[in-house]
């Protein structure tokens, strides 16, 4: 059994997986009143660590790995096609990456905001696929993670 999860860890916890995607926690803010934030990037082994600027703040461009892309390509094309003009237009099939925040109030009395990377596919072979690939990535490696999911329950603030 592994110690209680920490609001500074940085370890991986699992993707929440859906019907046709998945959400992974990515980054954990701290705010400190009129100072600027603090940022504590998740390890993860499937999109690429969000890029730190200057001495605060993070970027919050979310990108697959190079290998998790190679197979995207692989399997969906491109992720920008172009027309018979030449004019660059996304591919449909791609998946779409958007960003979700959610504040999370911890044991110790700590509130942080959690960013998490959402991305849907668009149909469910496309998923079911991607799933079966890279579902290991998804998950933590090694440590026993019952803690995280207990602690889940805590992320709404009251």
């Amino acid at each position: 059994m592994t110690a209680p999860l920490q609001p500074t860890a940085i370890q991986a916890v699992p993707a929440e997986l859906g019907d046709c995607g998945f959400r992974l926690l990515m980054i954990r803010q701290f705010n400190s009143g009129a100072v600027p934030p603090a940022f504590a990037v998740i390890d993860q082994r499937v999109m690429r660590m969000p890029q730190r600027i200057g001495r605060h703040g993070v970027s919050f461009a979310a990108t697959f790995l190079p290998e998790v892309m190679t197979w995207l390509i692989d399997h969906l094309g491109r992720p920008s096609l172009h027309d018979a003009s030449g004019r660059a237009y996304r591919n449909p099939r791609w998946p779409v990456v958007c960003w979700h925040d959610q504040e999370r109030c911890w044991p110790s009395g700590a509130l942080t905001v959690e960013w998490f990377a959402e991305v849907a596919f668009q149909d469910t072979a496309s998923w079911l696929a991607f799933k079966t690939r890279w579902l290991e990535r998804l998950q933590p490696v090694g440590a026993d993670h019952a803690e995280e999911s207990a602690e889940t329950d805590q992320r709404a603030c009251a």
